[in-house]
């Protein structure tokens, strides 16, 4: 199956640690919405997003590019890291993928260190994170699906 993962990771890289595991043991295309804001994803079966969460949801870049790129009726999946222990963090990238029919195969989380805002003063959230064991979920994630 042709899979592409389209992903933003830029504070820490905690999403992208994940992402290079997935890559170095996988097929799979790498898509920087930073690197590359365009891209045309039709030639893909599966489409995976990846983000570190930002306010309670995906990297705004990410969901912009979603709206505009991700075809119709393609299988989706979901990978992010997170600061904050809970949360519905998937709400704005699942309404993209459910208003253009898409099927969700599954998500993997874990907790990734995040400085971001107010944390920063606090010396941050979810140090040391992701772990080589997240790392190692992420990778045993993308192979089940």
């Amino acid at each position: 199956m042709k899979t592409a993962i389209v992903y933003y990771s830029k504070h820490h890289g905690n999403t992208k640690k994940l992402l290079d595991a997935i890559a170095a043991n996988n097929e799979v295309t790498l898509i920087d919405v930073i690197a590359a804001p365009v891209a045309d994803l039709s030639g893909y079966d599966r489409i995976g997003f990846a983000s570190g969460v930002y306010y309670s949801n995906f990297a705004k870049q990410l969901l912009s590019f979603a709206t505009k790129y991700l075809p119709e009726d393609k299988e989706v999946f979901y990978i992010y890291t997170h600061g904050a222990p809970k949360g519905d963090f998937l709400k704005g990238i699942r309404a993209i993928a459910e208003e253009k029919r898409c099927r969700e195969i599954g998500e993997y989380r874990c907790q990734g260190f995040d400085t971001f805002g107010p944390f920063k003063w606090v010396g941050g959230l979810a140090k040391g994170h992701p772990t080589a064991e997240e790392i190692q979920g992420a990778v045993t994630f993308y192979q089940g699906l």
